[in-house]
């Protein structure tokens, strides 16, 4: 049987890479997009990489087209690309600020589906990262949160082809962008003492997750959302 296919934005570093790292793994053939120049990226074997700015409508047509040469035909897509800006307040957050937030985190997501839908076969499945963390900062709540009704309305109308549309909410988890924003190992490490299974979340676990909707073992579930977040916000959903 011809392998499975994936495309990952966002598929550098972090989650993206763990989930392209554990396709390749188990025979899918990856290709991820990047943000900054790819040429470089050192990426495990059955996975390519194209540069891409997901707010640029430009780069997503770029990327989609690369994924049809590469590719032909997509099994997953896996929306992962996303802008972090937590700690913005409403008073700190000015008007550019507001529209990066929404040009990548969920106009990037619906431009780079809409373009990719004549390339996914059906059957096939879509998976967008969400998050499960409040305190992001109100433009980075409401940037994410419009994902979830998204993700909703597209599992309905994609259904007929039975393409599938799920989201993962990560909660706390340790990926490169804390030490681009300056704050420590340790200080990540130790957030893990507020969740209940007493850990911070890796990228591979987020990954399975990813692997789990990509799979026939989730066929029946479309328009869901699994939280990978060590239990965090259990306590405050159980009322």
């Amino acid at each position: 049987m011809a392998a499975k296919t994936a495309l990952i934005t966002g598929g550098t570093s972090g989650i993206g890479r763990a989930t392209a790292e554990l396709l390749a793994a188990r025979g899918y053939r990856v290709m991820v997009t990047g943000l900054h120049d790819v040429t470089d990226a050192v990426l495990p074997q059955g996975v390519t990489a194209v540069q891409a700015d997901l707010a640029s409508l430009a780069d997503i047509d770029r990327a989609v087209e690369r994924a049809r040469e590469h590719l032909g035909s997509l099994d997953l897509l896996h929306l992962n690309a996303g802008l972090p800006r937590p700690g913005l307040t409403v008073e700190t957050t000015d008007e550019a600020a507001f529209d990066a937030l929404f040009d990548v985190n969920v106009k990037g997501g619906f431009f780079t589906l809409r373009k990719a839908l004549p390339l996914l076969n059906d059957g096939a499945s879509v998976v967008f990262t969400v998050g499960a963390g409040e305190g992001l900062g109100a433009a980075l709540t409401a940037a994410k949160g419009a994902l979830l009704p998204l993700v909703r309305a597209l599992a309905v109308e994609l259904a007929p082809r039975r393409i599938r549309v799920n989201a993962v909410s990560p909660g706390v988890v340790d990926t490169p962008v804390y030490g681009r924003m300056g704050i420590s190992p340790e200080t990540v490490a130790a957030w893990g003492e507020g969740v209940p299974l007493g850990r911070v979340g890796t990228p591979a676990d987020v990954a399975e997750a990813v692997a789990f909707l990509a799979s026939d073992a989730a066929g029946y579930i479309t328009g869901d959302n699994l939280r990978v977040s060590g239990g965090m916000g259990v306590h405050a959903g159980a009322a």
